[in-house]
């Protein structure tokens, strides 16, 4: 829990500049591989799941129109839910991500999709694409890292506040469409430094102001009231299939990044990053989650994190397929590869946050006496891995 630079037993000390290299190549043949080889059960695939979520979600609807009837607004709600969850992650996250620009489909296109969000898709392409997968994981440049209300590493400051981070993390999770839209505005800082007054975080706040409309709209007037004498049992039903949505891509996103073994980095690290290096720091930086297809599926794959953040722009299903070949180069590179299953994963990272939400602990024994990783922080040494030879 604390940046690589600074541990005593940096896990990837025994690369060298060569190794890093080397291994960036070899992702590099990979992804050249599966960029080849992509064409029509590609596309297949994704129309395919467009058009389950879509006809899930319609014939969910329309159950919901008698919700007033326990049975029915069960089944409505629980098929909701589902269709909500296929639309954010594996829709909606992959073809933002660009994964199906090579079909030159007009209506499934990273310029022209638009999601069932409460965040506009240009202002989230924004932080995510370009910052997050950029940045991934550097403190100070990466604000997925706690999302800017948490405190996610012991070399971040503790301050008294963050005593109540594990609250505002089962809120962000309960509503963490409307976090991501205020992360995507950046607006705590923008209030804190007074930028929220300029034209530009105006514009951008009135198209959030927009899209919360529409989709306020969409799921609590319109469809409520289409609903008849059902009104406020679907009304219902569509605030819980969003609170489903919303805790279960919460869960996964902190799955991918925050479990025990996901590394963080100093700032300073990544000046003059290579290909290789910035390969490397992904690898790190990331966690999977193991299960069933059905469980890929429903995490838009993004329980193969890992393959996702080395490769965000590739299809998504195509991260099984290449896990193992990821999975190999970990292994001969002497890299762990942080996997695990879904309940174990969330523990970690939330028990992370709970640690975190604490100052950092202090040892009250002489420094001789301490164990190694109360030592002080060595100086830092060339390039991301600290390496011989770096």
């Amino acid at each position: 829990m604390t940046v690589i630079q600074k541990k005593a037993d940096n896990p990837i000390a025994h690369l060298t500049a060569e190794d890093i290299e080397s291994l960036g190549k070899e992702l590099d043949a990979i992804r050249d591989e599966v960029i080849a080889s992509r064409g029509e059960s590609d596309a297949a695939y994704i129309r395919k799941v467009i058009k389950t979520q879509r006809t899930l979600e319609i014939s969910s609807r329309a159950v919901l129109l008698f919700s007033l009837f326990p049975p029915a607004w069960l089944v409505g709600t629980a098929g909701l839910s589902v269709a909500k969850i296929l639309e954010n992650m594996e829709i909606g996250h992959n073809i933002l991500h660009g994964q199906y620009d090579f079909m030159r489909d007009p209506k499934i296109h990273s310029t022209t999709w638009e999601w069932d969000h409460v965040s506009p898709a240009a202002q989230w392409k924004h932080s995510h694409n370009q910052l997050h997968h950029t940045y991934t994981n550097v403190l100070g440049k990466d604000n997925d890292l706690g999302y800017g209300i948490m405190r996610v590493d012991e070399d971040q400051k503790w301050h008294p506040m963050h005593l109540g981070q594990p609250l505002w993390n089962f809120l962000n999770a309960c509503f963490f469409e409307y976090g991501i839209a205020a992360y995507d505005l950046e607006l705590g800082r923008n209030l804190q430094k007074g930028r929220h007054r300029s034209p530009e975080f105006r514009a951008r706040a009135r198209a959030v102001g927009r899209k919360i409309r529409k989709q306020v709209l969409k799921d609590y007037v319109v469809h409520p009231l289409l609903s008849g004498p059902s009104f406020l049992s679907t009304l219902a039903a569509t605030f819980t299939a969003n609170l489903v949505r919303n805790v279960w891509s919460h869960s996964v996103i902190m799955c991918g990044h925050f479990p025990n073994g996901v590394e963080t980095f100093e700032k300073k690290s990544i000046e003059g990053e290579t290909k290789g290096e910035w390969y490397l720091r992904q690898m790190l930086g990331s966690a999977n989650i193991s299960g069933s297809r059905l469980m890929h599926i429903m995490t838009g794959n993004l329980s193969f994190q890992i393959e996702h953040h080395l490769f965000p722009d590739l299809p998504s299903k195509r991260y099984q397929e290449i896990a193992p070949k990821v999975r190999d180069l970990f292994d001969r590179y002497g890299l762990a590869y942080t996997t695990g299953p879904l309940p174990k994963q969330v523990a970690s990272a939330w028990w992370k946050v709970i640690r975190l939400s604490l100052p950092n602990r202090r040892d009250a024994r002489p420094a001789q006496d301490r164990p190694v990783d109360d030592a002080p922080a060595q100086p830092r040494v060339p390039a991301l891995a600290g390496a011989a030879g770096a």
